[in-house]
């Protein structure tokens, strides 16, 4: 359970409850108001994308799962509740710090550190205080799999990451988002910066991972929407148009507004 005092999020978030609830939330960059009573749940283990054109609010809101927008001076929740693990995250007492072992970020652009491979991906575990080498080693290889770059690394585990390809730096970071064990991982449009080949694998592994995790990507791709998402939120001018199954939001839209945006009508 979150609290103020404590790790803010147990080990594992209960079966059957979304990984995150939001509720009627408002979010405003100093006065303006750029979402607007947003309600939606995020099942566990799934999929859900974040679609909609520049400005429309959708990655404000992804930044909110993890407080990345407290960076950003006189942004705030105004009204509402993000809830994960039962408790309202957007709350001023819940460290962010914290919350940020449980809800992972990958970025648009991949940010290796110019550390190697191996110190790139034992650095969160380290920065929490595990120093027994038998154990980074256990998940440095752990997480490296799961990110399918094992096999491309493994002999090279001591050099500067900086050296790997694109896509293959971007799956490192996604390794070292899983090295600290979140339950969430939030993918603000992490193939936006890749070629074809390594957008592909990208999409693999996401697909492979929501086994393991809950994932919440921000993309303007509709295709990569449509390929790797179990279902699919449309934003326009900070309202919530629509939100369902991906299937039946690219086949069978409810809202006129997301036709018009999916068949290129605007956007």
């Amino acid at each position: 359970m979150i609290s103020a005092s404590s790790d803010p999020i147990a080990p594992s978030i209960a079966p059957g409850l979304p990984a995150i609830q939001v509720r009627d939330v408002d979010f405003c960059y100093g006065s303006t108001r750029v979402l607007k009573d947003i309600t939606l749940d995020v099942p566990n283990n799934e999929v859900v994308a974040f679609i909609g054109p520049s400005g429309c609010g959708k990655t404000t809101l992804l930044r909110c799962f993890n407080r990345m927008c407290d960076l950003v001076p006189d942004a705030r929740v105004t009204k509402g509740e993000i809830i994960i693990e039962g408790a309202n995250i957007a709350d001023r007492s819940i460290d962010p710090v914290q919350l940020r072992r449980h809800v992972g970020m990958v970025f648009q652009k991949s940010n290796p550190f110019p550390r190697s491979i191996y110190e790139n991906v034992a650095y969160g575990p380290r920065t929490l205080g595990e120093k027994r080498v038998s154990v980074l080693d256990e998940v440095v290889e752990r997480s490296l799999r799961r990110a399918v770059l094992w096999d491309e690394v493994k002999d090279r585990l001591h050099d500067m990451a900086t050296g790997l390809s694109g896509g293959q730096q971007q799956r490192l970071c996604i390794a070292r988002t899983m090295a600290v064990d979140p339950e969430i991982i939030l993918m603000d449009e992490p193939c936006s910066a890749l070629d074809p080949i390594a957008t592909a694998y990208v999409e693999d592994l996401i697909l492979e991972l929501k086994e393991h995790y809950t994932i919440v990507i921000v993309t303007h791709n509709m295709q990569q929407a449509s390929r790797v998402s179990d279902r699919t939120a449309f934003f326009y001018l900070g309202e919530l148009v629509e939100f369902a199954e991906t299937r039946q939001m690219f086949e069978n839209p409810a809202n006129q507004r997301t036709e018009d945006y999916l068949t290129g009508r605007f956007g």
